[in-house]
């Protein structure tokens, strides 16, 4: 009887150690722009790391949509974003890597995109 308590004790002790260490996680929803599903592509795969469940962009409202692991702060995600050439509320893509974007996916030519 001894032994079967240590036992549970002890998985008790590791089923709640590894719920300890599952992460919260949240949604957050900010402006991405670019014009296009070549843009969408770009835009959620520059995202697409371990720590991100889901990101869906939406053409028509320029809206990203993504669920992520709390450890990592959402300005980490913005500014992989703008690395891809994709400026967001918070940052700005390099203008080089802008430039770089298929002519279809150059938004801030695009006045109404911008």
């Amino acid at each position: 009887m001894k032994k079967l308590s240590l036992l549970l004790t002890a998985l008790f002790i590791s089923v709640s150690s590894v719920m300890a260490q599952e992460k919260e996680i949240v949604e957050s929803e900010f402006k991405v722009f670019g014009n296009c599903s070549m843009c969408k592509t770009r835009i959620e795969k520059a995202v697409k790391i371990k720590e991100v469940k889901y990101a869906k962009w939406n053409k028509d409202t320029k809206m990203l949509k993504v669920a992520f692991d709390s450890s990592i702060p959402v300005d980490s995600l913005q500014k992989r974003i703008a690395e891809a050439g994709h400026d967001t509320e918070k940052f700005k893509a390099k203008d080089d890597v802008y430039a770089a974007l298929p002519k279809c996916c150059l938004y801030r030519d695009n006045p109404k995109t911008h």
